[in-house]
């Protein structure tokens, strides 16, 4: 396996090096851009229809091939391909894996890399138009963010067994963030005042009122220079108040994953899209090719002028040399709208797909871990998988 880093990917770059070659009597298919795939790794995009979407029980393998699966062969033909890695939102590309395994890693980043979040709130005190369980749940949805290795330190809660009454609670389980607020007038407020956040001191409360209360080891793991529990976005509104009114409550975070609750989630989003292809069959000339151009996104599709060398390769641009031509200049960024096939001067001209195998996830972090990190939590969570199934497989022989 290869990582590869590039800020875009061009369709003329995305199969540059694809160590794997078509096996048995699968047809190919030539791309504009030089490269060849066999036709069943091609997802048609029709009008009204989209075709060769069923897999097979034999991932990377289909009907009329040799169907033994080599290890070395995946290793080699298997790359990741980063477009964008950002702090907490990044873009790259698994290619040559079956969908099986994209939707796996997919699923585990929503639902089981473990994260910490509110979980239970004692309120000692609401005066407040919320009522005390909505005012909970908007708590427990707050993400929350910190040192991410003092979190990795933190051990899940578990009730003790032979002491049902017993709490549990310790500094190796618990985070504990408390909020105490009062709404007041503001005496120093000018007489023809409207504005709430003017006329009243805590009128209205954010999550960047949350205080965070460490204990123990969480007094250096979580200090001001590691990163204190904290909301991620500090900007979140929990409540308004008016005068008279409070808020004193105590929140305890606790472990969890996200198939329990989806406050647990590490991802805002994390999805998957497969690469679009655009293939040219007939040439698209002059004022049809600015047409063309305007039913893709910006950069999809652009125009060159027709050369020698295009004609003498290519007879049926001969006669054509000095006009401008359509080419795909980045498939990447194609949302297969098929709006090209609704007209009819693009009738048999062009081919719309999706390349089976390669996989573009967009993985977007909550805050509380980066999100490259999140994607190799959900690689190691898939391994312990693996291994638990090998272990319940053997006691099957």
């Amino acid at each position: 396996m290869s990582i590869l880093f590039d800020g875009a990917i061009k369709s003329s770059q995305a199969f540059t090096g694809r160590p794997r070659s078509p096996k048995g009597n699968s047809h190919l298919v030539t791309l504009e851009f030089g490269g060849c795939l066999p036709s069943p790794q091609i997802i048609g995009v029709n009008a009204e229809t989209v075709t060769n979407v069923s897999s097979t029980d034999f991932p990377g393998h289909y009907p009329g091939e040799d169907q033994d699966w080599d290890l070395q062969e995946f290793k080699d033909s298997f790359y990741v391909k980063v477009h964008q890695n950002e702090k907490y939102d990044s873009q790259f590309s698994l290619i040559g894996i079956d969908a099986s395994i994209a939707n796996a890693f997919r699923r585990i980043l929503l639902a089981e890399v473990a994260t910490f979040a509110i979980e239970k709130v004692w309120i000692h005190n609401n005066t407040s138009i919320i009522q005390d369980e909505i005012l909970a749940q908007r708590l427990g949805l707050i993400p929350l963010t910190g040192n991410p290795e003092g979190l990795r330190r933190m051990s899940w809660w578990r009730p003790l067994a032979d002491q049902p009454n017993n709490p549990n609670i310790n500094h190796l389980n618990t985070l504990v963030l408390k909020l105490q607020a009062t709404c007041t007038r503001n005496k120093e407020a000018a007489k023809d005042e409207s504005d709430p956040l003017k006329l009243y001191h805590n009128a209205h409360i954010y999550a960047r009122d949350l205080v965070f209360c460490p204990a123990g080891e969480q007094v250096e793991w979580f200090s001001e220079e590691n990163g204190p529990i904290r909301a991620f976005n500090p900007e979140i509104l929990i409540a308004k108040m008016r005068p008279g009114q409070e808020i004193d409550l105590e929140m305890h975070c606790r472990k969890g994953v996200g198939s329990d609750h989806a406050k647990f989630s590490p991802v805002a989003t994390a999805t998957y899209r497969l690469l679009p292809l655009i293939q040219i069959t007939k040439p698209i000339l002059d004022q049809e090719a600015k047409k063309f151009a305007r039913c893709f996104p910006k950069g999809v599709i652009g125009t060159v002028e027709v050369t020698e060398d295009d004609a003498l390769r290519d007879r049926s641009y001969a006669g054509h040399v000095g006009k401008q031509k359509a080419v795909v200049r980045n498939a990447f960024q194609d949302t297969v709208s098929r709006e090209c096939l609704r007209h009819e001067e693009f009738q048999g001209k062009v081919k719309l797909g999706r390349v089976r195998d390669h996989f573009i996830f967009s993985v977007e972090s909550t805050g509380q871990f980066e999100s490259d990190d999140l994607f190799l939590q959900s690689v190691r969570t898939m391994k312990i998988k693996v291994k638990a199934l090998r272990r319940q497989l053997s006691t099957l022989v």
